[in-house]
């Protein structure tokens, strides 16, 4: 499967962006997938995640402005951002568990995109 991020771009403090994840060589609609944020200098953080029946997951401090959605239809995966902070500013990517449809932790997925840069200005 090859995964396909984009959406990103460069954003003022408190406005908002949707980021997209499309998938091709496979559906998605059967496996779990993931939103993961890097910053310069950071590790890799878990984002928020979606299994195959549509529940959703996040990272504590990033629920209530971030959400998570999938079109399964069109084999993609969707985050929804708003109330950007200058600290959201980074590569994020998205990902799969191209095993599983539930989600139960983040490392547990196997298949990455190549990354889409957010840069949010104060």
């Amino acid at each position: 499967v090859q995964l396909q991020a984009s959406g990103g771009g460069l954003v003022q403090t408190g406005g908002s962006l949707r980021l997209s994840c499309a998938a091709s060589g496979r559906t998605l609609s059967a496996y779990a997938s993931g939103w993961f944020r890097q910053a310069p200098g950071k590790d890799r953080e878990f984002v928020a995640a979606i299994s195959s029946r549509h529940d959703t997951y996040y990272a504590g401090p990033l629920e209530g402005r971030f959400t998570i959605s999938r079109d399964n239809a069109k084999s993609t995966v969707f985050l929804q951002m708003n109330s950007l902070k200058p600290e959201d500013t980074a590569v994020y990517y998205c990902a799969i568990d191209s095993q599983r449809g539930a989600y139960y932790y983040p490392s547990q997925f196997d298949s990455w995109g190549q990354g889409t840069q957010v840069t949010v200005s104060s």
